[in-house]
């Protein structure tokens, strides 16, 4: 396929070097990867490296850095859940007490 289809060889390279890029937090190098994407690639790779220029700096912030906000987005979702499955059946206190008492 990759032979056949050099812009599908070209979008294969630069998905490996954006997981590359994940994996070992070369955040510093995202602005090449970019580049590169917008310039060689079909209109949905370069159209992400474009959705990734508009937010730069928080997206290499979390290329870079060690702290992930993982353990709160959990939560988050977890309160959500219970407030979703309470809405309508019962008061704010049974909810409340849910939320509190699990882990």
């Amino acid at each position: 396929m990759r032979i056949a289809c050099p812009d599908i060889a070209r979008a294969c390279d630069l998905a490996r070097a954006f997981a590359e890029l994940l994996r070992n937090r070369r955040g510093f190098l995202l602005t090449e990867w970019i580049r590169q994407a917008e310039q060689d690639a079909r209109k949905p790779v370069s159209g992400f490296a474009g959705f990734l220029r508009g937010d730069l700096n928080a997206v290499t912030a979390g290329l870079t850095l060690h702290w992930s906000s993982g353990v709160v987005e959990g939560h988050v979702n977890r309160v959500k859940t219970i407030k979703r499955a309470m809405y309508g059946r019962a008061s704010f206190r049974l909810p409340r007490i849910l939320i509190l008492t699990q882990p």
